[in-house]
């Protein structure tokens, strides 16, 4: 099968190199323009690019597939390619119709949700955010609505109560991969059932904001424990902004201010409901991230002392 690939981030690295060790054709690549990082502002290539070019896959970076010359060039390139399958993965970009319509077997997406719950462009952080104990991957046919075609094959996968999203993040990509192969594998079959999405099931996943991963301790436990796995937290330790990237909730209870660090020895914290919080992983300003053990050999916590 002739296939285009489409996708950006890590999140579409697994599903493109289980696509170009396959004995599918994968015949082009459309990733997101490169963008400048670090000091030196250097031209770094998207994930997704820099696996293409291992693999020899011509790779295309328009910077939009809807309008102006790019869009047009675009869409010629594909009606010369003549894709029999064009493949979706966190591409960030809205497909035409003219797209949608081009290939023998349309298109399809693979999206990191059990849709229709979680449409949207962040399905990982929100699904940790809200407490949801399952999630998985969904491949559907692509419509012009956001997320709205019909599914096609689902895989689930528990949550792990101290899983952050870095974590689960990358076990939904690999997991991607495999719906991906299952997906193709009944289109050439003929055994595909395409399953209309129910929209009054449906729930949306907006970007993520800064200022999501600002901690309140006057919340409860479990509020400010999902809010570091599904964004990673902050708040303030000395005058110094400190992250926290892994934490788990401590049995017990504790009538201090909210904020306050209650046990020095492994970093716990109390929180709005009188619940306890234990930093795992964290990192202040001016220094490297690190498990809390070792960031406690350096620095002596103050009993007492609170944050934010």
């Amino acid at each position: 099968m002739k296939i285009v690939f489409m996708g950006t981030p890590d999140f579409a690295v697994p599903c493109l190199r289980t696509l170009a060790e396959s004995p599918h054709e994968v015949s082009a690549v459309f990733t997101q323009p490169d963008k400048p990082k670090g000091r030196g502002y250097k031209m770094i290539p998207t994930p997704v690019k820099a696996l293409a070019m291992e693999y020899g896959i011509p790779v295309y970076q328009p910077l939009s597939l809807r309008k102006g010359e790019d869009a047009e060039k675009s869409l010629e390139i594909l009606k010369n390619i003549s894709p029999d399958l064009i493949v979706v993965t966190a591409y960030g970009q809205i497909l035409p119709k003219e797209i949608l319509d081009l290939p023998k077997h349309k298109c399809i997406n693979i999206h990191a949700s059990l849709l229709p719950a979680y449409r949207g462009s962040a399905p990982i952080n929100w699904c940790i955010l809200n407490g949801e104990k399952t999630t998985g991957v969904t491949s559907m046919l692509m419509a012009e609505g956001l997320d709205t075609g019909d599914m096609l094959i689902k895989k689930s996968t528990d949550i792990g109560e101290n899983e952050n999203y870095q974590e689960l993040y990358t076990r939904l990509a690999e997991m991607g991969s495999e719906v991906l192969i299952e997906t193709i594998q009944a289109i050439e079959n003929g055994t595909l059932s395409p399953e209309k999405q129910d929209d009054a099931l449906s729930s949306y996943s907006p970007m993520i904001r800064k200022e999501m991963s600002a901690l309140d301790f006057s919340k409860s436990v479990q509020e400010i424990h999902n809010t570091i796995r599904g964004v990673t937290g902050f708040t303030m330790l000395g005058g110094k902004r400190l992250k926290i990237f892994k934490s788990e909730i401590v049995t017990g209870t504790s009538n201090a201010e909210n904020g306050t660090i209650v046990n020095t020895a492994d970093f716990t914290v109390k929180c709005g409901d009188g619940g306890l919080i234990k930093f795992c992983e964290i990192q202040l300003e001016g220094s490297k991230r690190m498990k809390t053990a070792d960031f406690l050999r350096g620095k002596k916590l103050n009993s007492g002392e609170k944050l934010g």
